[in-house]
């Protein structure tokens, strides 16, 4: 990358700083005399292994290679904005051969993985210097030729910050809030921020639009966390990342400094050590199961979106096995700024990310030009070049459309699904195959650990988009799990969607997770209701026998012939997803007709 300038780069002093830990996201709010931007110096050897910046030296590519090419690093220190004191730490990369007095945009993420050692576990780094985290976002965006900042900031309990660690918690987000004024404040910055991240610190970006601040401008999200209960339980069902994710958490938090770091960062990565209570408090709280609970209702990032207007650009897969399109709905719905989404049948991953045969994971080229695109309009107020669709999905069929929002639907129905039994043993099914209405009429018959519900089959191709939504009245105690199969001609069935819960009440309505499936002509909708027998829950199974009478399945339903095309291939995860999930139900009578999606003098049966 060139250089912007030919002024000479700013040299380093061999301040040491300290690498901590990586975990969940969060940065700060804070009004502090702003440090003076990086002083230009004489540039010092390309071998000197002591190259670590301070807060008024930076250091340059030559100077250290962990620092991207085109960038000056710094480093700084600043409170968080609750009144606690909770000390964050931020790198900060500017474009190298930045002019005195020149300002440019900020393009920040806060979270737990941005430590000096590595972004979970230390990585071998020979000498301390800024996470590697986003360089590919860097080099692919040019960025800092393109006259923007970068800023890192560790949430508190992570990398060179105080505090307990959060999740996504009052602490994480008073640091947000912080970072973001932080940001904006400084001598060097324009006053625009922007956010960026994936996953936690896609959920940070979450957090910083719903806090508000005159200074955040836009959001990038990908894969983010859309409320934190749904994260790690479902409807009172704990997932064993109940466990898992509090464990990993709990374990980047712990990472030490590097040796070179300053004895400010290595203090601060050891918080920890004086406060064993952070490691408990954390765990603790990812046990409660009540999504109710104070806990949770701080940490649903789709609730505290109503009202809000920040610019968002997020990405989500509909087949994803972590951040699930769980409180996606409600966020969209809630938040009342321009969107624009990528969505489609993909896993965890980035907009740019690839497979091992070079394959787009998402199928779509042109994240980074898109981001930035992006970040010009509402950052610099660049009006763009291009007409990007401001959403562009990827169905089950593999092929993209464009569209104006998400979900477009051409009606929306209710589909009875009657009544049933099953036992709720926690076995794997497979499913009985009987309906719950000749289950029901031969109570001689010993029930099995579920029973499915079958449509006719479909007259035309009919999506199914949007947030499925089940109701029903459960007499008996234990768990429900409910599951939606395409099912072929051929009697192959691809589940893609379900959902879990525990029978507290009842009655009860369940939102599924959001998807975009489309069922080919021929094809039938399937609805499986029983035990959890299968997939990632930790269940305790009642042995009990559950009744399950006037169940219904609301669905959105779009007929895909008027689709607008748009480009993308597709993505290489569709098939491993149906690979894996594709199962065969016992023979069944159809129950139910799936109406046409464009006919509305028909009603569902």
């Amino acid at each position: 990358m060139k250089p912007r300038r030919t002024t000479s780069r700013p040299t380093n002093r061999a301040a040491q700083l300290t690498t901590a830990g990586l975990v969940t996201a969060l940065a700060l709010t804070v009004t502090l005399v702003a440090p003076a931007a990086p002083a230009a110096a004489a540039p010092q050897e390309a071998g000197n292994r002591a190259a670590i910046a301070t807060a008024t030296d930076g250091v340059t590519h030559q100077e250290n290679e962990r620092v991207p090419e085109g960038a000056v690093w710094t480093q700084h220190y600043f409170p968080s904005s609750d009144g606690s004191d909770t000390e964050l730490h931020a790198d900060v990369l500017l474009p190298e051969g930045l002019a005195e007095g020149e300002k440019v945009p900020v393009i920040l993420s806060a979270g737990a993985y941005f430590g000096h050692a590595g972004e979970i576990v230390p990585e071998g780094h020979e000498r301390s210097g800024p996470s590697a985290r986003f360089q590919d976002f860097m080099k692919g965006t040019d960025l800092f030729d393109k006259g923007y900042a970068f800023v890192m900031v560790d949430t508190r309990g992570f990398g060179g910050s105080t505090g307990c660690l959060d999740f996504g918690g009052p602490g994480d987000r008073a640091d947000v809030e912080a970072a973001i004024d932080w940001s904006a404040d400084r001598p060097w910055s324009t006053g625009a921020v922007g956010m960026y991240g994936k996953s936690f610190d896609a959920l940070t970006g979450l957090i910083g639009n719903n806090a508000d601040r005159d200074a955040l401008k836009a959001v990038v999200a990908q894969e983010p966390v859309w409320d934190a209960y749904r994260l790690i339980h479902a409807n009172g069902v704990p997932r064993p990342n109940v466990v898992a994710t509090a464990t990993t958490y709990n374990a980047i938090a712990a990472m030490p400094g590097m040796k070179d770091d300053d004895a400010r960062y290595r203090a601060n990565a050891d918080y920890e050590k004086k406060h064993p209570e952070c490691f408990v408090e954390n765990s603790d709280g990812y046990r409660i199961a009540d999504p109710a609970d104070p806990y949770w209702t701080e940490r649903d990032q789709s609730e505290k979106a109503e009202g809000t207007d920040t610019p968002l650009f997020f990405t989500q897969g509909f087949t994803e096995s972590n951040t699930k399109p769980e409180g996606m709905k409600e966020f969209l719905a809630n938040h009342q700024g321009p969107k624009r989404g990528w969505l489609g049948p993909w896993d965890h991953v980035r907009g740019n990310e690839k497979d091992g045969k070079g394959r787009l994971e998402m199928g779509r080229a042109g994240w980074f030009e898109e981001t930035m695109s992006f970040y010009d309009q509402y950052l610099k107020g660049v009006k763009p070049t291009a007409a990007h669709p401001p959403y562009a999905i990827q169905d089950s069929t593999g092929a993209w459309r464009a569209q104006k929002t998400w979900p477009e639907a051409d009606r929306s129905v209710t589909v009875p699904l009657g009544d049933g039994v099953y036992v709720d043993s926690g076995k794997a099914p497979p499913a009985s195959g009987k309906s719950g209405e000749a289950s029901l009429k031969k109570p001689g018959r010993t029930p099995g650990a579920s029973y499915v519900v079958r449509s006719r089959p479909l007259d035309r191709p009919t999506r199914i988009t949007g947030t499925p939504r089940i109701s029903m009245t459960a007499e008996g105690e234990g768990n429900v799990m409910v599951k939606l199969y395409d099912v072929g001609e051929d009697g192959k069935a691809v589940m893609f969607d379900e959902q879990v819960s525990r029978l507290d009440a009842d009655r009860l309505a369940l939102d599924f997770k959001s998807a975009d499936w489309t069922l080919a002509a021929g094809h039938t909708l399937a609805v499986e209701i029983g035990t959890i027998g299968t997939g990632d829950w930790l269940d305790t199974p009642s042995r009990q026998t559950v009744r399950i009478t006037n169940a219904r399945l609301d669905l959105s339903l779009d007929d895909p012939s008027d689709d607008t095309p748009t480009a993308g291939e597709r993505a290489p995860y569709l098939d491993t997803y149906i690979s894996a999930y594709t199962t065969r139900l016992p023979s069944g009578k159809p129950a139910f007709t799936l109406p046409d999606p464009k006919d509305r003098t028909k009603n569902a049966p």
